[in-house]
């Protein structure tokens, strides 16, 4: 199976996901997510880490991570690989214990992060494991930690949540303020949805498009299919067909424009050269140019070929 790309670099947000191997429940007992959550946190001292938000459910675990050292695959190596030998030790077992690699997600700072960190806290809520109202007593996760500043670890930054809420105070009415902002997104926002929800576990980054272009862009990522999942591969080619097309754009003449018959000879002249120079597909190009369909697209882009060679 392809292996996914790790990108790192100083200051990387990241959702990291990963189950048990075969979706066992690993962490089932208390005890057992209370050492996964200690192995989290020496992770975090060990490696510089900060974490916006946590949660550790029955087979899996989500977290917020942030790694001013650019160092997550360093770290996550040593936790899971640590816990893993803590748990088969104790257990008098073998074999592997989690599902394969960890999914790493990119993330936006900011409202994106903000996002991520109330998908993460209403989790034992969407799993039907406590109610809303209940979720301060969920041990296994940063929530808990919101209402106990005493006993927050060093590295919990709890203001993210908070801040991402309406710039909510930490304190006793922010805390309380924060369990009304969930209760909304539970009823109608984005990280109460299941759309959205599906959305935080899956593709390669979460943020807005001028996010994920500033990675590819500024980080050199290849878009190469090996190197990604496959919701990863489709969003890095869209991203750069669509910076390709910008380009073209800003380089006609407005008065060019002006046509917007579906095989305006601008429309044409910019689907043929993405065409020679991407491998952006017909029916992308239909969409974004308004050429109709990606039928379309081929006919006219082969024609006005057609045209150049019979004259040349």
């Amino acid at each position: 199976m392809a292996r996914k790309l790790r990108l790192e670099f100083p200051g990387a947000i990241y959702h990291v996901i990963n189950r048990g191997n075969y979706r066992a429940f690993v962490f089932k007992t208390e005890g057992a997510r209370q050492a996964f959550e200690a192995c989290v946190l020496e992770a975090c001292a060990r490696y510089g880490w900060l974490l916006h938000a946590y949660v550790i459910m029955g087979n899996h675990y989500h977290l917020a991570v942030e790694t001013p050292q650019g160092n997550l695959v360093a770290g996550m190596q040593w936790l899971q690989s640590t816990f893993a030998n803590r748990f088969n030790r104790l257990r008098g077992e073998r074999g592997h214990l989690f599902q394969g690699r960890y999914k790493a997600l990119m993330v936006e700072e900011g409202e994106g992060l903000g996002l991520l960190c109330h998908y993460i806290h209403l989790n034992p809520v969407r799993a039907g494991l406590t109610t809303l109202a209940k979720l301060h007593d969920y041990r296994s996760s940063s929530y808990w930690h919101l209402t106990r500043p005493k006993q927050r670890p060093e590295c919990l930054q709890c203001q993210t949540a908070l801040s991402e809420a309406g710039q909510l105070a930490d304190t006793p009415a922010g805390w309380r303020a924060y369990a009304d902002y969930l209760a909304w997104q539970l009823a109608e926002g984005p990280a109460g949805k299941s759309k959205a929800y599906v959305s935080m576990s899956r593709g390669w980054a979460l943020g807005g498009k001028e996010f994920k272009q500033a990675l590819l862009q500024d980080q050199a990522v290849a878009a190469e299919s090996r190197a990604w999942e496959s919701h990863g591969v489709q969003e890095v080619r869209e991203a750069r067909w669509q910076a390709a097309l910008d380009t073209l754009l800003k380089a006609l003449p407005p008065a060019e424009r002006t046509n917007t018959r579906k095989s305006a000879p601008w429309k044409v002249k910019v689907a043929w050269r993405l065409k020679e120079t991407t491998d952006v597909t017909n029916g992308w190009l239909a969409e974004r140019l308004d050429m109709g369909s990606g039928f379309y697209v081929s006919k006219h882009v082969g024609l006005a070929k057609n045209k150049v060679k019979g004259k040349a």
